[in-house]
């Protein structure tokens, strides 16, 4: 991912990939430049709004389903935002303390421990988490949640998924796809390497037990909350990591 200072946009570029990352995020549709300056009040005319878009969608930032006139944001566009633009929400103390007493109660297991973690990650972020260790083990919960996304609504999309999860190798393919030395890795669409799978993201932390190494993290839309979901899969990661090096 290049640094975004060297992708030379404007400011108004910038906040324009901001606003549309930030509003497709909570409702999946497409984002037109009438509704855009109406809502956001970005300062000019509707005219110039679809000048720029056009603009942002030639540099693959923007990208128009062929049934609407208006854009969603691109893989490039989230990352972008990710990179650049997002701030993490911090978790409350109260956060902290119920996921460390959920986990805290199965530590005198491997597996019990892998199980718990993924469901409490799951439940944190409404979302399908997933676990991997590297011998051949994996963990997953909070399927139904799949439905509360319209993308999960496409079902060549969510039969590739339920085919993906009852293969440990391909997860694990998947989680090897993550470059640079990051505790959180963040795979956007066609990232994942699986044709259907544009609109799909995953973030996920390395996870350390005893010998074993594995990955922990959660499978969702790919404009999921990340400034609240990164958050959480780092403090549960971190979490089974230090309960694993007391053993």
């Amino acid at each position: 991912m290049e640094d975004g200072h060297n992708m030379d946009l404007t400011d108004r570029q910038i906040n324009i990939i901001k606003t549309i990352v930030e509003e497709f995020t909570q409702t999946a549709q497409p984002v037109g430049s009438v509704s855009l300056e109406n809502k956001y009040r970005l300062g000019v005319s509707p005219a110039t709004l679809r000048n720029e878009m056009a603009v942002l969608e030639e540099r693959g930032f923007l990208t128009q389903p062929h049934t609407s006139s208006g854009r969603v944001p691109t893989s490039m566009a989230i990352k972008f935002y990710i990179n650049e633009l997002m701030k993490e929400k911090e978790l409350s103390v109260a956060e902290e303390v119920n996921v460390k007493s959920r986990v805290w109660d199965h530590r005198f297991s491997h597996e019990d421990l892998l199980r718990e973690a993924t469901r409490v990650l799951a439940d944190r972020t409404k979302a399908l988490c997933v676990a991997t260790t590297d011998s051949g083990h994996s963990y997953q919960a909070g399927f139904g949640y799949l439905l509360n996304s319209v993308e999960f609504e496409n079902l060549e999309i969510t039969r590739e998924l339920l085919f993906l999860l009852d293969s440990q190798q391909r997860l694990i393919e998947i989680f090897s796809r993550a470059a640079g030395n990051s505790p959180i890795h963040i795979l956007v669409g066609n990232e994942l390497g699986i044709g259907s799978f544009e609109p799909v993201s995953c973030v996920f932390a390395e996870i350390r037990i005893g010998d074993r190494r594995g990955n922990l993290g959660i499978i969702g839309p790919s404009r999921q909350e990340y400034g609240r979901n990164i958050p959480f899969v780092r403090y549960v990661a971190n979490l089974v990591n230090q309960i694993a090096q007391e053993w």
